[in-house]
């Protein structure tokens, strides 16, 4: 039975992306030439890459929406965790040290970097969180940083951060006229602090999602 219901699944799933692919096959040509669009109103958004310009300005109720995703996942794991189960003391990996120690300052260097960086090339506050997470998961493993049973207050309001000083800069759109309608001489800065907010708490969120999670106990010098 097993066999034939896992049968039936490959064969469902395969329709199913040949009615997709025929789906896309027949769309009509878009009525609207996106990339020209962005690049003829690049000089409004304060920024000077598209893609920057496109995620924190001309669609920037998409992202403000993507991060609340991601911090009420988290939230929600935090709400329904089990504590953690403590492992036995066990001897670190001294490579795995070492290469903590070594790599971790540089990846904070690189995060900061790709923040700055998005503003004119490829970079932004999810590349460099994304960075700044895999650094604490870095750490976890290395056993510098241990995992999060009942976050701080202080841990807390890192992670909402972000998201808050968003959506306040969205508020204060309404005295322009729109929410996320920044004022044009300092589109500029306005996006640069939304980013600073969000690379620090999605830095935070996305290595919750690891250190946040229950762990198993660990033999000595186990990996």
């Amino acid at each position: 039975m097993s066999r034939w219901l896992g049968v039936s699944v490959v064969l469902l799933c395969t329709l199913l992306a040949l009615a997709l692919v025929g789906a896309m096959l027949v769309l009509p040509d878009a009525p609207v030439r996106l990339p020209g669009e962005v690049a003829q109103r690049l000089g409004e958004s304060g920024v000077d890459h598209a893609v920057t310009a496109v995620l924190l300005n001309f669609r920037g109720y998409d992202t403000l929406l993507e991060v609340a995703v991601l911090l009420l996942a988290l939230l929600g794991m935090l709400a329904a965790g089990v504590a953690p189960l403590r492992p036995a003391p066990f001897a670190a990996d001294p490579l795995l040290v070492a290469l903590a120690r070594t790599l971790a300052p540089l990846m904070v260097l690189v995060a900061g970097y790709l923040l700055w960086a998005g503003a004119f090339r490829p970079g932004g506050a999810f590349q460099a969180g994304a960075v700044l997470a895999a650094a604490g998961v870095l750490l976890r493993l290395a056993g510098f940083l241990p995992a999060w049973n009942a976050p701080a207050l202080h841990l807390r309001v890192l992670l909402a951060a972000g998201f808050a000083l968003f959506l306040l800069v969205a508020a204060a759109g309404l005295y322009f006229g729109a929410m996320l309608r920044y004022p044009q001489p300092g589109a500029g800065a306005l996006i640069l602090a939304i980013e600073t907010g969000l690379t620090l708490s999605l830095g935070l969120i996305l290595a919750g999602l690891f250190l946040a999670g229950p762990e198993t106990p660990r033999a000595r010098g186990g990996a």
